[in-house]
């Protein structure tokens, strides 16, 4: 992900100003990435370390998403509607 496309994310999804670790963001940062190592896959469905990869991203995702549920969880809907996660 070049820098340029990560501070655009920053930017949209932080709470506050200088905010760049808050579990939005970082789930935002996540699911680029797994945009990113799906599209790659697409490609090249052999490569098992890319899926490997895969695999550990969405286990972040994952608990980074549990962990907001259980804390905050009107934040947590609100990121999964921006994000268009959970059907």
């Amino acid at each position: 992900m070049d820098k340029e496309k990560k501070e655009e994310i920053i930017t949209q999804f932080r709470l506050k100003e200088n905010d760049s670790g808050s579990v939005e963001v970082q789930v935002a940062l996540l699911n680029e990435r797994i945009n990113r190592l799906t599209e790659h896959l697409k490609l090249y469905p052999q490569d098992r370390h890319s899926r490997h990869a895969l695999h550990g991203v969405i286990g972040k995702q994952r608990r980074f998403l549990a962990y907001l549920h259980r804390t905050a969880p009107k934040r947590y809907y609100a990121l999964i509607t921006r994000l268009g996660l959970r059907k």
